[in-house]
Formats: structure tokens, sequence, C-alpha cells
């Protein structure tokens, strides 16, 4: 019988335990915007326990699965535990979070940025391409956010802003740029997450944003009544 190919091994990659730190932290934060939600969704304690987790592990399961590695939140119990812890928290503490202006906006901002970086080190960990695994990044960022809106029943804040996808690319990519230039050292990974954040957060207080497309279905429908 023919043996099963197995995965090449990890290339020597950013300081794990780093990684770890952040990959947790932006657990936590995800977990914290998802408990939020849930809160300003009337949902019970359950729910927003719920919420906090399928919002704060939603990232790294995405991006493991793309790579195509069993994901390490079902691994490693501290993932769950931080999820979970998150949502208590959120519970607990929903009156005092929410006396801050745009709570969940600031957590999803720093959720976007701590995941951005860890996505992106962990596919070029698993051999993937410098181009994709910036995109890897990207996507492991904007995750947590696109689930925590579908299912409060609100569109994705990824299409309706466009500085949420760009500072998660650009966070990604200063970690992929560290990588392909040989460096390893713990400074990069923190610089992609602040720049990540800081652009996203300067982008919603100054209500900066890509350009949207002109109302096609305002202008079409005023030809056919000319017509």
């Amino acid at each position: 019988m023919g043996t099963l190919p197995t995965a090449p091994p990890l290339r020597h990659g950013f300081d794990p335990t780093l990684l770890l730190v952040l990959n947790l932290a932006g657990t936590f934060v995800f977990g914290l915007s998802g408990g939020l939600a849930a809160v300003r969704a009337r949902l019970d304690l359950f729910g927003v326990v719920v919420l906090a987790v399928v919002v704060g592990l939603a990232g790294g399961i995405i991006r493991d699965l793309l790579i195509g590695v069993p994901p390490a939140t079902f691994r490693d119990w501290r993932y769950l535990a931080v999820a979970g812890g998150a949502g208590l928290v959120t519970f607990l503490a929903s009156a005092t979070l929410r006396r801050y202006g745009r709570p969940i906006d600031v957590l999803d901002a720093a959720g976007l940025s701590l995941f951005c970086v860890t996505g992106a080190a962990t596919a070029l960990e698993h051999r993937v391409g410098a181009p994709e695994a910036a995109i890897l990044g990207a996507i492991t960022g904007i995750g947590g956010g696109m689930l925590r809106d579908l299912v409060v029943r609100e569109i994705p804040v990824v299409l309706r802003e466009g500085l949420y996808a760009i500072p998660a690319l650009v966070g990604a990519a200063i970690v992929v740029v560290a990588w392909e230039s040989g460096t390893r050292g713990l400074a990069f990974p923190i610089v992609g997450a602040a720049v990540c954040f800081a652009v996203r957060v300067v982008g919603l207080y100054r209500g900066i944003n890509v350009p949207t497309a002109p109302d096609g279905g305002r202008t079409l429908s005023s030809l056919f009544r000319r017509s």
C-alpha cells in the first residue's frame, strides 16, 4: 500500500510566542465585538457568549481552512477559553463598554489589525506565496467582522466601507515584505498591526472611504421612463 503524502515542514518564521499572543488578543477583541453586537441585538447570555465565540474564532478557522491545515482553534483550548471569556466580559460589562463612542467599530479595528498580521505570517510559514499570503492575511482579518454582521442581519461592513479590507491588506503586506527581505524580528508584525489599526480608525473618525458607484438603478429607471 502507498503512503499518504505528508505536508511540507513549516518554514522558520516570526517568534511563535508573539504570534500566539497576537492571535489570542485578536480572538479576545473580536469576541468582545461579537458580544457587543449580540447585546445590541438583545440576545440572552447564551446568545452573547455563542456570538462572541463564533466571531472570535472565525478568522483563524477561515485562515487555516484556506491554507489546508486543521484549524488551530480546535487544537488549542486557549482560543475557545479566550473567546468565551470575552463573551462573559461583554455581558457583564456591556453598560460600561457602551459608554465609549463606537465601541464595536474600535474593537473591530483592533481585531482586524491583529488577525491580518497573524494570518499573513501563518500563511507564509505554511509555504504560501507572498501575494497569496497578503490576501489570506486580509481575509483572516475581515472574516470575524463579516460573520458578526451577517448573524445580526446587517450588511457586512467590508461591503459598506472602503477603508476596511484595504488597511488589512496594508498590515499583511508589511509582514510579507519583512518576510521576503529575510527579517523575522518582533517589530514588523507589531508595526503591521499598528498601521492597519491607525488607517482603519482614521477612516472611521474622518469618514474616509473609497468612491462608491453612482446610483445606476435610478439612472436606469429614468431612462425607461423617458422611453
